[in-house]
This record gives C-alpha cells, structure tokens and sequence, in this order.
C-alpha cells in the first residue's frame, strides 16, 4: 500500500495544480498492467522528459560551478552525479519508494526499494513538476538531488576512499565480512561487516553484498573522520 501524495508534496515543498501529472509520475508500469491502463498513463513519458530536466539543469550547474573543467571532465562528472544509484540514493532521503504505486508482484518482491523503480520515479516526478511549473523542477533538482555533493561523492566512492585512508594512516589491511542475511532470494537484504585489521569500523546493510559493502565502507569513513583521520 503507498502513502499518501499529499505528505509527499509537502517533503518536496511543491504544490501541483495539475494533481493527475503528480499521480502519473507515481505509477509504476507494472501497476498500470495490473489496472488493464493504457501504457501511456504510467510514469515512463514524465522519466523521459524528467531524464532531459535533470541533463540540462546539471549540465548547467557543472559548467557555473568549475569554469576551467574541460568538456569531457563535465560530462563524466554529469554522468556520475545522475546516474541510477546516485538518484535512488536521492530517492531513498525523500523515501520516493514507499509513495509509487506498484503492481501487487514488483510491490512483494521489493520494487520499492530497488534503484532502477525508484531512480525512474525520481526522473518521473521532475518531469511532472516540469510540466507543471516549469523551472520549479531546476529548484526541486537543485535542492534534492545536487545539494550535499561531496558526501555523496564519498558515499558512490566509499571503498575506494576508505582504501585510500587505510594505507595513509594504518599498517592493517582492510577485509569485509558477510554477517548476515534475511529474506527470500528474490527480496534478500545482506549485512556486512567492515574490519580495518581486527577491529569491526561500521555495518552496512544492502540488497546487494555490493551495496551492504559500499554503506559499511560508508559509515567506517564517517567514524574515521570523527577521529579526524582522514
């Protein structure tokens, strides 16, 4: 069961005129199947203009925010600060998944959580607040999704970056540790442990060993940086 949009619309401090495009960009293909609607009536149209919004309002934000960075440095930055798991990242901070209306299959089997649903109703609700109040939507990007970049940045590159701390600052190696695992194998959520040496640094928890690895990583770099080692 989804939330209700009216506590959404007050998290993204927008309010629609046009109701129907906010529902429409909630509306997972696998519901409107469900419903026996049209393919035109789920969100799929509002991802594709959302996906052009977000190009060309980050593209804009790169070029005013590092003048002297050359055009295939911009690009690849664009791509990294907008790709899938950095918008279903942005998504989970607004807990997008939990208001998307989904098929009663794609709802059992975790599609509220899973990046590729929730990164395209990120890309959906720009597209409808496009259409809705134009450049409100360069407002919504700017606030939700290019804020806070450099933690970001250190939470797509946590096992790198903690790598990097590690051999500057300590003799012991880095190891992860799977140390626990729940749910059916189409809906598993892995814990991991991340030890620096013998000592346990942070826990992380994924649908993925990857992404439970890369939150570990994470939390190990903020307690790090608690220590001041950086």
């Amino acid at each position: 069961m989804s939330k209700d949009l009216k506590e959404l619309e007050g998290k993204i401090g927008y309010k629609f005129d046009d109701f129907t495009l906010f529902t429409k960009a909630m509306i997972h293909s696998s519901y409107a199947n469900e419903k026996h609607l049209p393919k035109y009536e789920c969100n799929e149209r509002l991802e594709f203009l959302g996906d052009a919004v977000l190009e060309l309002v980050s593209s804009e934000f790169l070029f005013h925010n590092n003048p002297k960075l050359p055009e295939g440095e911009l690009t690849k930055t664009r791509a990294s600060m907008v790709c899938e798991p950095a918008l279903a990242f942005c998504a989970r901070d607004l807990d997008l998944g939990e208001y998307l209306l989904l098929g009663k299959g794609e709802d059992a089997t975790g599609g509220r959580k899973r990046e590729s649903v929730t990164s395209d109703a990120m890309e959906a609700l720009i597209g409808a607040i496009y259409l809705d109040g134009g450049f409100n939507a360069k407002e919504f990007i700017h606030r939700f999704i290019l804020k806070d970049l450099e933690n970001k940045k250190l939470f797509f590159d946590s096992k790198t970056i903690l790598q990097e701390i590690v051999q500057a600052n300590f003799k012991e190696v880095i190891s992860y540790h799977l140390i626990g695992e729940e749910g059916p194998d189409h809906n598993k959520i892995f814990r991991v442990a991340v030890h620096i040496g013998e000592e346990e640094y942070g826990v992380g928890e994924g649908r993925t060993k990857k992404a439970a690895e890369q939150e570990a990583a994470y939390i190990s770099i903020l307690k790090l940086h608690e220590k001041n080692i950086k």
